[in-house]
């Protein structure tokens, strides 16, 4: 019997260390909003932030499979500046579009965020540019509506 507990034992430890690290698909969190949604506006783009759970399978689909390639892309990577946002981070510190001291669960819950994830596209004064996308919606339609919402904010900030 304690062979048979040893192996198993074994078996989820060589799991475990073969299983890709948590939050391999994280993007860089947000540190100061004013600074970062005004170094997205002199690009000619939005601030993109994904608010995010790290318990959320979903938003790690979402992080992978669409803002990871978006911030890849030739089209967007210099137009562009995506943030990670997570809900459930009383204790991430981060700056306000105000400039004031919060962290990234206040501003989470300033932005009104209930689940997850969100995408939302702000200008430099925290105005939200295009309707954030909430959830993940249908996969084959999720890059088209991206590619709108960053579309919609870059015509949003080029307005007088």
């Amino acid at each position: 019997m304690s062979r048979q507990w040893a192996g198993l034992l074994g078996g989820l430890i060589l799991a475990w260390l073969a299983a890709p690290s948590w939050g391999a698909s994280d993007l860089p969190a947000a540190i100061d909003l004013r600074a970062e949604s005004a170094q997205a506006a002199r690009a000619g783009g939005p601030l993109i932030v994904i608010y995010s759970r790290r318990d959320c399978k979903y938003c790690e689909a979402v992080k992978r499979d669409y803002l990871k390639p978006l911030a890849a892309n030739p089209r967007y990577r210099d137009r562009v500046v995506i943030r990670q946002i997570n809900q459930d981070g009383e204790s991430e510190a981060l700056t306000d579009f105000k400039g004031g001291a919060s962290t990234h669960a206040g501003v989470a819950t300033a932005e009104k965020v209930k689940l997850v994830p969100v995408v939302a596209f702000y200008g430099p004064d925290g105005r939200q540019l295009a309707k954030p996308i909430v959830g993940a919606r249908l996969p084959d339609f999720y890059q088209s509506y991206l590619e709108d919402a960053v579309e919609q904010s870059a015509r949003a900030l080029n307005k007088p």
